[in-house]
């Protein structure tokens, strides 16, 4: 009897992974950064991508300037305005009020009110609001109206 031949040795096979090679690297490599380029910034404006509005800091509104009056107290204005955004430890007479509103299109809307106080009452404010003629009028027509 005679033994069948024997067949070579299989080859070994590889030991570097398939996604290594450099055809595949590179086409990984390259969805990688369309991926990390779509998804993590935004650059690219994606139709129907809804964009909401950014509020930040103090909503200040005119009927809120027009209901402060000088001599209130810190209190008062704090009921009326809210908490200032920034209270300054080293002028404590002063309070700061910021509101900024960036809206889809990225226009960047800022409003700024500063409070000044001395013995704790208001003295006057300053920034983008004014007292309106209407609102002086209103408390001239309230004060008329009280007899004591």
């Amino acid at each position: 009897m005679q033994k069948a031949p024997r067949r070579p040795a299989a080859a070994p096979t590889p030991t570097v992974a398939v996604w290594l090679l450099p055809a595949n690297l590179l086409r990984a490599a390259l969805v990688s950064a369309v991926l990390l380029a779509a998804t993590g910034c935004s650059y690219f404006q994606f139709p129907g991508v809804y964009r909401i509005d950014v509020q930040q800091g103090n909503i200040i509104t005119q009927d809120m300037m027009d209901k402060l009056k000088p001599g209130m107290t810190k209190r008062q204005v704090r009921f009326i305005m809210g908490t200032a955004l920034v209270a300054d430890t080293f002028h404590q007479d002063r309070w700061d009020y910021f509101y900024s509103l960036k809206d889809p299109n990225g226009n960047i809307t800022r409003e700024v009110v500063t409070m000044h106080f001395k013995d704790d009452k208001l003295t006057h404010f300053s920034g983008d609001y004014r007292p309106s003629s209407a609102g002086k009028s209103q408390t001239a027509q309230a004060g008329a109206g009280q007899t004591r």
